[in-house]
């Protein structure tokens, strides 16, 4: 059937959302992670700000956030000009940089996740565990990390999730290049923009919708589980 028939390009841009995706989710997670406990566990001086610094891209518009990218990482940026001029290395309007503008906005949402995660974990269990010999690297990752693993797996689906549907600051920063930086919703807003283009819109508006509802089912599966657990 013709409504189903995805062209080469449509698989590439599905694919390319996917690959964007799962980079920003793998590469976030760890400082999400860091950054989650920290903010969970820790009082120090400057703390509101780093919370607030870390939750800014919830409330700033992606064109905005696209915008300040370009500022920094683009070849006339005080990073990406030292980039390409030590190691010939260009940023913007690449694949990495679709990369980076998705873990810009998505990064947030792991974190708060995280945050949350963690919070919930019993602080006695740590301190018991403290008590028993284990130091603060064998407390992290044997009682806090596994029982906030249900927070922490929602945290990365939320940021997977949020990564596909990055729009603003991926055409802002990455450009809207077929089989470079073109990923799903740009791919959907160019088949909007051209004559003839409403099956390929619908055809890419569907995959989104499967993927983005798939993601937020298993984000609230696991967020029950960590409510059982706590």
């Amino acid at each position: 059937m013709e409504l189903f028939d995805f062209t080469y390009e449509e698989y590439q841009a599905i694919g390319l959302s996917v690959k964007v995706a799962l980079i920003c989710s793998l590469a976030s997670l760890p400082i999400a992670i860091g950054t989650g406990w920290l903010l969970a566990r820790k009082n120090f001086i400057g703390k509101w700000f780093l919370d607030g610094f870390v939750q800014l891209p919830l409330v700033l518009p992606p064109v905005t956030i696209g915008y300040l990218l370009i500022v920094v990482f683009g070849v006339r940026g005080f990073i990406g000009k030292f980039l390409m001029e030590h190691f010939d290395i260009r940023i913007s309007f690449t694949f990495w940089a679709a990369v980076l503008a998705s873990i810009v906005v998505s990064f947030p949402l792991v974190v708060r996740a995280i945050k949350v995660a963690i919070e919930m974990v019993d602080v006695e269990l740590e301190s018991a565990a403290r008590t028993l010999g284990a130091g603060p690297w064998k407390t992290f990752f044997t009682i806090t990390i596994p029982l906030a693993l249900p927070g922490i797996l929602s945290g990365f689906i939320l940021s997977f999730a949020r990564c596909l549907g990055e729009f603003g600051a991926t055409i802002t920063f990455a450009g809207n290049i077929i089989g470079q930086t073109q990923t799903m919703p740009l791919a959907i807003y160019s088949a909007m923009e051209s004559p003839g283009g409403e099956l390929i819109a619908f055809r890419l508006v569907s995959v989104s919708i499967l993927l983005s509802f798939a993601a937020m089912v298993a984000s609230e599966i696991l967020n029950k589980k960590l409510i059982k657990k706590s």
